[in-house]
């Protein structure tokens, strides 16, 4: 459980400065993504520090809503195949990660 929400916390910081690192030229796709990306990042830094799992857990479930968000964001705000497929794939593994910790109980 605490492996997977601080990997969570990290693909939540990824999100944060990916923008940044990939110079999106969108003021709302930037904005977004740091919004987000921090929500995920505190969420699950919080679920690790007060060792939260279980579906009862509403920080792991405002993680899992923020992946969810970052696997849909590409379809909305980037135009490269690169920029697609990293979005996507840190999207579903941070979903896939906030599930598991949501199973154990």
């Amino acid at each position: 459980m605490a492996v997977k929400n601080l990997l969570a916390a990290l693909i939540g910081l990824l999100f944060v400065f990916g923008p940044h690192w990939i110079d999106l030229t969108h003021e709302s796709a930037v904005i977004t993504s740091v919004v987000f990306g921090s929500l995920q990042f505190i969420a699950s830094l919080l679920a690790f520090i007060f060792k939260a799992s279980g579906w009862n857990s509403w920080l792991n479930w405002i993680s899992l809503l923020a992946g969810i968000w970052f696997v849909i964001f590409p379809f909305a705000y980037l135009t490269g195949l690169g920029e697609y497929v990293i979005y996507v794939v840190l999207g579903i593994t941070s979903v896939m990660l906030n599930y598991y910790t949501m199973n154990e109980e």
